[in-house]
């Protein structure tokens, strides 16, 4: 482990903004977009909307301004569609009232498009997402809530002239299903991230990438809809802990250990779930970052996000060979890769590889940022949006 001196930030959503500041930043400039979402979250609404809004509302001497909104702004939504030039509804479900703000759009003759970051608007598929989540299946309500909640997704994309999304792999799947021409924008860290990011690999640096004397296996888990990704590796994890004395887990999150961890918890800690901030500190502190995965077509949907967010500040993943995941990875040069019955090989081999550590994470966070920061997104953004030029 990476025994870190980085403070911890005081954190505040920074998007909880009144009306009229947010209002104030979409019409401050002569091209105005509209990003509408439900209500605010540190997750989707995060990436699709509020991330969108720093990159494009950044000084110089861009042309193109945005805002974010929400339905506790209904009242407000004339006002907001006679400003806004582009309406973006962001993974939001049907209702009367975005319905009725899309209609606003179309009277005034308004571009609208969808974004969207998972395989959540084609019923077809409720069952395998239903089944990868490793939900009960036989809790009441719960397909009148998937199928209600997956098909009124699929309604609001089709109200709309255009979609954008995070990979190609989702961009087929999304262009199949609605006919709409789809733009990839892919998830990307902001700035608030790469600042704390920056100082983690700063300090691992300096010194030269040395630890504690233990090498710490984090994994990271934003919901309880993983456990059956988690499931995939804690067998590895056992086999790898009780050849290796010097290795312990840190576990982030919701996830439960099975019993195949029992006679190591000594050696397993655990964190509460983070907030984006502060996650790239805890992030920072692990050697290795555990990413498996199911193998199907709702998992080759996942963005990026967990193999950027860690090479951002200097840590290995280990990942399962999904289709984003592979496309990011080069296994022994940035990151390793593991099929599933190949997680204790893939995770000695990065053991056995500590000496070339330092330079792997190196070529990771550079791919990282190049890819994957704010500060190169503006053009892809524009041109998803139909603004380019």
């Amino acid at each position: 482990m990476f025994s870190l001196r980085t403070s911890p930030v005081p954190y505040v959503d920074p998007w909880l903004q009144p009306l009229s500041a947010r209002l104030s930043m979409m019409c401050r400039r002569s091209t105005r977009v509209a990003y509408f979402y439900e209500e605010p979250n540190n997750s989707t609404f995060r990436y699709r909307a509020y991330n969108m809004a720093q990159v494009l509302n950044e000084p110089g001497d861009g042309k193109v301004s945005a805002g974010y909104f929400f339905l506790s702004d209904a009242d407000r939504f004339d006002e907001i569609a006679e400003a806004a030039d582009v309406l973006v509804i962001c993974r939001s479900r049907y209702c009367h009232q975005v319905s009725g703000l899309v209609a606003k759009f179309r009277a005034r003759r308004k571009r609208v498009v969808f974004d969207i970051d998972d395989l959540v608007f084609d019923a077809d598929y409720v069952h395998l997402v239903v089944a990868t989540l490793g939900l009960d299946v036989r809790q009441k309500g719960l397909w009148d809530d998937w199928f209600a909640m997956v098909s009124r997704m699929g309604q609001a994309l089709k109200l709309c002239d255009a979609a954008i999304t995070t990979n190609e792999f989702l961009a087929e799947k999304l262009a199949s299903f609605s006919g709409l021409p789809v733009s990839v924008v892919p998830n990307f860290m902001n700035q608030e991230q790469l600042a704390v990011a920056a100082s983690v690999f700063d300090e691992k640096e300096k010194t030269r990438f040395r630890g504690n004397g233990k090498i710490t296996l984090g994994y990271f888990s934003g919901s309880p809809s993983h456990r059956l990704d988690y499931a995939i590796v804690e067998p590895a994890l056992a086999e790898v802990m009780a050849l290796r004395p010097d290795v312990e887990v840190m576990v982030v999150g919701y996830i439960d250990h099975g019993p195949a961890m029992r006679e190591f918890s000594d050696r397993v800690s655990r964190q509460p779930f983070h907030d984006y901030v502060n996650l790239q500190r805890l992030l920072g502190s692990v050697e290795f970052n555990l990413m498996p995965l199911q193998s199907n077509a709702f998992t080759d949907c996942k963005s990026e996000l967990k193999y950027f967010e860690a090479a951002s500040v200097g840590t290995l993943s280990i990942a399962s060979p999904s289709y984003t995941y592979r496309r990011s990875i080069r296994d022994g040069e940035n990151g390793y890769l593991s099929k599933a019955h190949e997680w204790a090989q893939a995770i000695l081999r990065a053991l056995a590889n500590l000496n070339g550590y330092e330079g792997m994470a190196r070529a990771a966070r550079e791919d990282a940022l190049f890819k994957f920061g704010w500060q190169n997104q503006t053009e892809r953004i524009l041109e998803a949006l139909g603004l380019a030029g």
